[in-house]
């Protein structure tokens, strides 16, 4: 994610109302905008340079700015929209948030594929040296897992099963070891089914060896990248792997959206819980304590999913595209911010 600020200093077409400087006075006004915002100067060291004040130097530069002396420009991408992003941050209370244009054809279409670009690039910029980097099982996490070209060297673990072991679907254990191998760090996968029968036989996977060590990890934790499925058909992996009677069953609770095979309701509140025992995945008050939990979904299709596992307070930063922004910029009342991580449900 590459963003740039160019700073046009000119002294000669400056504008015509600051042409009511003097030439000296211009001359002086653009070569201490030029030290201070293309040479990083401080104005102190640009006072003593010129043998004035620094209060001086700060009333010529407010009076360059003022004057069209120096124009300041702010770019980004075409792709990235800084204005819904900085909006989106707000009004969540996120860390950061990152809206990309979606092409117009594509504006239906769940999680397209250039938000596991931009949040590769995010993830580049999130993980420091020596992090432990989780990783959830989605395709937008699939996807910016492929993206990546770059990670300091960090520990990558998985933190949910795979959608079913039993077929070549191993998405996320080829993720973290994608991950892992960009990063130079271990790689701890999970070679279990997300979803199994019984909350027993859940048990008793949790404590196999390489089961095990992946979980002891999940409290070290520092970054986490997870996906957001509506309660649909091919929009949630949780619903695809249950029965009938079972999807019926929780939408009779109001399950408005699932995250990590927890569900929640269109106020973020979690909603059955027991589905939890049956699955191999990281608990929801250890995602709570993990730093920085970065949330990749967008398409309207999801938009209200989206706005309901955000109000849980469980996301700290959010990757998605204009077509759910716009649905989020107005749904219901402003929440309360996530980055307190508060938790009203006893999660």
């Amino acid at each position: 994610m590459n963003s740039s600020e160019e700073i046009a200093v000119s002294g000669m077409s400056a504008g015509r109302s600051a042409m009511r400087m003097g030439p000296a006075e211009l001359v002086q006004a653009a070569a201490m905008a030029r030290r201070f915002y293309l040479e990083g100067k401080s104005k102190i060291q640009i006072a003593e340079e010129f043998g004035v004040s620094r209060f001086k130097v700060a009333r010529v530069l407010e009076t360059a700015l003022e004057r069209d002396l120096v124009r300041i420009e702010i770019r980004v991408p075409a792709e990235l929209d800084a204005e819904r992003s900085d909006a989106l941050r707000a009004r969540y209370g996120l860390r950061h948030a990152v809206v990309v244009e979606s092409p117009a054809e594509a504006e239906e279409t769940p999680d397209p594929e250039n938000l596991g670009e931009v949040a590769a690039d995010l993830l580049g910029e999130l993980v420091n040296e020596g992090d432990v980097l989780g990783l959830a099982w989605g395709r937008s996490t699939i996807h910016m897992a492929a993206a990546l070209d770059r990670l300091p060297p960090c520990t990558v673990v998985q933190l949910t099963g795979v959608y079913d072991a039993g077929t070549s679907e191993r998405g996320s254990v080829e993720a973290v070891r994608r991950a892992a191998q960009v990063s130079g760090g271990d790689a701890h996968p999970i070679y279990a089914p997300m979803l199994l029968p019984d909350a027993a036989t859940a048990a008793a996977l949790r404590n196999q060896t390489g089961i095990a060590r992946a979980f002891e990890y999940f409290d070290k934790v520092t970054v986490a990248c997870v996906s957001i499925g509506s309660w649909e058909p091919g929009i949630s992996t949780v619903h695809d792997m249950l029965s009938d009677e079972e999807r019926a069953h929780y939408a009779s609770l109001g399950v408005a959206a699932e995250m990590a095979a927890h569900l929640f309701d269109a106020e973020g509140r979690r909603i059955g819980r027991d589905l939890g025992e049956r699955c191999i995945t990281v608990k929801a008050d250890q995602l709570r304590r993990i730093p920085e939990v970065v949330a990749i979904a967008g398409g309207q299709r999801k938009a209200s999913a989206i706005d309901a596992v955000l109000r849980s307070g469980l996301v700290t930063s959010l990757v998605t595209d204009t077509s759910a922004a716009d649905y989020l910029m107005t749904a219901g009342p402003t929440p309360k911010s996530t980055l307190s991580r508060a938790d009203p449900d006893g999660v």
